[in-house]
């Protein structure tokens, strides 16, 4: 049986990093927006049930995430109506490579973890954290989100605090090998409880 380790982190916070930290110390990773991804690309299952509610997202066979974006900027049920198609489609996802796993502990990429109440179904959750400054310079440095589109981000995200709260274990990533230190107790731990299982 794999333990289910749920990961999450506001952005700008380090989960993508820390989830390869993950990875580097033998566990399988599972990602919910690579997951997305996926469904939305050329032949992937979210296509269909895209084009059926917004015909005019699907460009060149696949879901456009931006125009998505812009639709529900401009409907207030648009969110709801693509949330009701994809994400039993992502939650499907995530269950075949639970089964699928050969390692002892599998992370679960997940960035609204407790805003979608998805820990019930996992072992244990770990948040990510640092302080608010570093997290916005890291993310207005990727270069990708402008400082107002940032806080709009910031305003559909639980609080990170709360979220650290909520974790099981929480890990600091002001730097890479103090955030691997975390990590790798974190992993003793937990592989600890299931020997004793």
């Amino acid at each position: 049986m794999t333990f289910k380790l749920g990961l999450t982190g506001s952005i700008g916070m380090g989960k993508s990093t820390t989830a390869q930290i993950f990875v580097n110390l033998g566990c399988d990773l599972w990602d919910a927006d690579e997951a997305v991804h996926r469904l939305y690309s050329s032949a992937g299952a979210g296509v269909a049930p895209i084009a059926a509610i917004f015909p005019e997202a699907i460009i060149d066979g696949e879901v456009s995430r931006s125009v998505l974006k812009s639709i529900i900027a401009n409907d207030t049920n648009a969110l709801s109506q693509i949330e009701a198609v994809i994400h039993p489609l992502v939650f499907e996802d995530r269950k075949i490579s639970i089964e699928k796993s050969k390692s002892d502990i599998i992370v679960l990429d997940i960035p609204l973890l407790f805003e979608k109440n998805a820990e019930t179904l996992l072992d244990a959750t770990v948040c990510v954290y640092v302080s608010t400054d570093i997290q916005k310079d890291r993310v207005l440095n990727r270069g990708n989100l402008s400082h107002s589109e940032f806080l709009i981000i910031l305003d559909n995200q639980m609080l990170n605090t709360t979220k650290c709260e909520l974790a099981d274990y929480t890990i600091k990533t002001d730097t890479i090998v103090h955030a691997q230190i975390q990590a790798q107790e974190i992993l003793k731990e937990i592989r600890k409880k299931i020997k004793n299982a």
